[in-house]
Formats: structure tokens, C-alpha cells, sequence
């Protein structure tokens, strides 16, 4: 991937070749920072007003200062145009800037989007479980403290896997390293609680407003893994990814082990929806 375009928030425009965080950042230092991924369709973002919603609720979470939504619309319309690309990955970063009595910081940043994804999205994805613990405190936000998170996805390539499965001490299904999980049972889809301290994934949200509309009820809880291992399909859903089908867990196939009709169904829905 290659950075395409970089707004930062009281300068505008900037060479995506320029430094632009200090490293007296507390982003930088200790992980204390917000940030939203949304897809780019037809030079358009995605979701922008849900995703701007959830990184003020998160730097709230975080005790940042309130993000300038009115100034972060307008650099991300800028570093689009300056991309010039119909479709793309759009990422907002917003900071508390340094530790040292500096002011806020909000970066936009445009990038291609992965190579592999259309390959991802045939295949499906392979996936390990692996026993999480998250933070009570910051359950659910989407910061920039995912060092653990990274270090899953490594485990997971270490294992001929793509991706990781969290799981609570009990087995108690969560989420996937960067994504949302979801599973279908017959016409019903099952997806963890956001009780559970799992991110609120836009994405998500769009899924689970969409499926009434192809026939499948969802039901949102506490599920043990085992549930999620006699699944007939399963699938991720994040802004980027979108919809992608988990085929194994832990070397064992979910359903038939390939891609099933409600992943694509919904993949389907969500491009509609983003095209709209």
C-alpha cells in the first residue's frame, strides 16, 4: 500500500512524505489516540458522520480534547480530492498532541487499499482462537493501543492462519483482531454483545440493519466458542475487509469451509448501501 494523501488539522495539505507527529505526541508515547477506518467508493467516504460519531465518543472515552468535527469534514473532502482516487482507504487520527502543552492534533491520511482483498474474499480466511483480556476501562473503544491486537496477528501468520478469534478466560466468543464476528445458524445470525466490551463496529451496525431485509433474524449475546465451531458459515466485518468469510478456526473448517450465502448476501447489501 502507498500513502496517497495527508491532511493535518491547522496546516491543511501536506506532502505525505512530510513528518507531521512530534515525538513528544502522546499518541506516540503512550498509545493515547483515537482513530476511525472507513472505505473510499466513487471519491466518497463511507459511513463519515457515523464514523466521526464513534471518534468523539472514543477521545471522550480517552480524555482527549473534543475532536473539530467541522475542520476534520473538511480535510478529509481535501486529501480525497488530492488523492484523486475513486476507491480507497480513508483513516482520521485525532491526538491530544504533546505531552507538553501542545495543542490537538487531527491527521487524515488516504491510502490505497490492500492487494489482496478480492483473493481474501474468494478463499475466505483462515482463523486461530486466541484468549483475550480486554482493558475494562477502554472495552470497546477503538484507540491506538492495539500493540496487542498485532502481536495476535503475528501468532496467527506463525500458524498458517490470517487472522485471530478473541476469546474471553471462559471461551466466551468476542471479536476478531481488527473486526466484528458474526456467525449464521439456519436464518439466524449470531454476533457477541457489545455488553461484552467489543467494539461497536460501524460496519457492523450497517450488517445488522441490512439482514431483516434478506430474511435472517440476529441475535446479539454471550456465546461460547463452541457455537461459533458448529456455525454453518462465519464471517468478519470491518470498514476495510467489509464482509470476509472465516473458513477454519483453529485448523478445523467452519460449515463447509468456504465462503457461504449470507457472507456474500451481506457483502452485497454493504456495497449497495456504500454506492448509495
Amino acid at each position: 500500500m502507498s500513502l496517497l494523501a495527508l491532511a493535518v488539522s491547522g496546516r491543511g495539505l501536506v506532502d505525505p512524505r512530510e513528518p507531521v507527529v512530534h515525538a513528544d505526541d502522546e499518541a506516540f508515547l503512550r498509545g493515547r489516540g483515537a482513530f476511525e477506518t472507513m472505505r473510499v467508493y466513487g471519491g466518497r467516504p463511507v459511513a463519515l458522520r457515523r464514523h466521526l460519531a464513534r471518534l468523539s465518543e472514543s477521545a471522550a472515552r480517552l480524555g482527549l480534547p473534543p475532536p473539530d468535527l467541522q475542520e476534520i469534514e473538511a480535510l478529509v473532502s481535501a486529501a480525497i480530492e488530492a488523492s484523486a482516487a475513486e476507491e480507497a482507504m480513508l483513516r482520521i487520527y485525532a491526538t491530544p498532541g504533546s505531552e507538553y502543552g501542545g495543542s490537538p492534533v487531527a491527521l487524515v491520511l488516504v491510502a490505497d487499499l490492500p492487494a489482496d482483498l478480492d483473493e481474501l474474499r474468494t478463499r475466505g480466511l483462515r482463523a486461530i482462537s486466541v484468549e483475550f483480556r480486554p482493558a475494562d476501562l477502554i472495552g470497546g473503544v477503538k484507540s491506538t493501543s492495539y500493540a496487542l491486537n498485532m502481536i495476535a496477528v503475528d501468532q496467527a501468520k506463525a500458524r498458517g492462519a490470517d487472522d485471530a478469534v478473541f476469546l474471553a478466560g471462559d471461551g466466551t466468543v468476542l471479536e476478531a483482531t481488527t473486526s466484528n464476528l458474526l456467525w449464521r445458524g439456519e436464518r439466524t445470525l449470531y454476533t457477541p454483545a457489545l455488553d461484552l466490551g467489543v467494539l461497536a463496529g460501524v460496519t457492523r451496525a450497517v450488517l445488522v440493519e441490512a439482514a431483516p431485509g434478506l430474511g435472517y433474524e440476529v441475535e446479539e449475546g454471550i456465546f461460547p466458542v463452541s457455537e461459533l465451531e458448529a456455525a454453518e458459515e462465519a464471517f468478519t466485518s470491518s470498514s476495510v475487509r467489509e464482509v470476509m468469510a472465516v473458513v477454519t478456526l483453529d485448523g478445523r473448517p467452519i460449515g463447509n469451509g468456504a465462503p457461504g450465502e449470507a457472507a456474500r448476501e451481506l457483502q452485497a447489501a454493504l456495497r449497495e448501501a456504500a454506492c448509495r
